[in-house]
């Protein structure tokens, strides 16, 4: 074992790096001049306390915190094991509650814990193509979520000018601070209570197609040039 997983797996050094990293986006946050895109169609729902499905991709989570307004209650489905442990210690320092699983795997007591989230009101965050990829591709686990609690799924990304994307399977994006961002909402998808597996099959590629989207606008919008799908 690494020692890297060693201070992850470990509460004291989880959590010194949970800290720093909250940290940093903090900073980025701040010393960052944004601006927001479509954000009428999410704040549609809320106003009808309508719950929600944000869908973005893994490589853009860095900052995600930060589009969820204060006091519109959050709980992002996060992976068990390896890298989520610590994401899960860093995003609930921004207020964010996180639920254990992921859009493919995870098993039912990851879509209990959903569904009973969303009929309560909550918004759940979700990376359709995390933990492991591939990048940039939808899977179906989230549409049969969003059939179950008839919720919408609401296509969300961001960009900045300032960044380095990383070699990782998901190329994530590494921002920097002191430069321009932005955040583009999506168009919402909903899907039939009554679904089948060819309408199920067309709601994924559709989300797929609305987040790469959103991601190559966020891009341009910033002067960046859009990072392809694997």
């Amino acid at each position: 074992m690494s020692l890297l997983k060693r201070i992850i797996r470990s509460d004291a050094g989880r959590n010194a790096l949970a800290a720093i990293g909250a940290g940093y986006v903090r900073f980025v946050h701040a010393t960052t001049r944004w601006t927001t895109v479509g954000h009428e169609t999410p704040e549609k729902f809320w106003a009808e306390g309508r719950p929600m499905i944000g869908c973005f991709w893994h490589n853009r989570m860095l900052l995600m915190p930060f589009i969820w307004p204060t006091g519109r209650p959050v709980s992002m489905l996060i992976s068990r094991h390896g890298d989520g442990l610590l994401i899960s210690a860093i995003i609930r320092r921004f207020g964010v509650d996180t639920i254990a699983g992921s859009s493919s795997r995870g098993g039912t007591d990851a879509l209990r814990a959903m569904l009973a989230t969303l009929r309560a009101g909550v918004t759940i965050a979700v990376t359709p193509d995390g933990p492991r990829g591939p990048r940039m591709r939808a899977t179906a686990g989230v549409v049969h979520a969003a059939r179950l609690a008839r919720a919408p799924l609401i296509p969300v990304s961001l960009a900045t000018s300032r960044r380095k994307v990383l070699r990782s399977w998901d190329r994530f994006l590494l921002a920097w601070p002191f430069g321009n961002g932005v955040f583009v909402w999506g168009k919402p998808i909903e899907v039939s209570p009554d679904a089948g597996e060819t309408e199920i099959e067309a709601v994924r590629l559709a989300l797929e197609a609305e987040l790469n989207r959103v991601s190559a606008e966020a891009d341009r919008l910033v002067g960046q040039t859009p990072v392809e799908p694997a």
